[in-house]
């Protein structure tokens, strides 16, 4: 099951590449993985029924969590969500929702997507 997430990355890429060349460029602060940028995306993209209007959107939000957030800062929010999203074991679920760096932490990147909601229009 695992390929076909990396085919769904490899098809928004390969769309996303050739409509992004033509428009401006937003650089954002911060550098991501192409991994990491590619699996908001699709992840963005489920939400919004894989419905190719909404690829740009989904290309603006992580651009605009980027100039926000380090990738270490992503990458710790998004594990923070996915421990919490699976139900966690026990203690360990606690330490990830329970503590003041997880507060910190997932207040940083709310923060970042309100601000990519406010961003990017859809």
């Amino acid at each position: 099951m695992e390929w076909v997430r990396y085919l769904m990355a490899a098809s928004v890429l390969s769309c996303w590449a050739g409509p992004a060349a033509s428009q401006d460029s937003h650089h954002p602060k911060n550098d991501y993985p192409t991994a990491a940028r590619a699996d908001f995306v699709i992840g963005c993209l489920m939400e919004h029924q894989f419905k190719h209007e909404a690829l740009g959107l989904c290309a603006c939000k992580i651009d605009a969590i980027a100039d926000e957030m380090t990738y270490d800062e992503y990458d710790q929010a998004d594990t923070i969500l996915g421990v919490q999203r699976n139900g966690g074991m026990g203690r360990a679920n606690e330490l990830f929702r329970d503590t003041p760096i997880a507060h910190q932490i997932m207040a940083k990147f709310h923060h970042a997507q309100g601000d990519a909601d406010k961003v990017c229009k859809g």
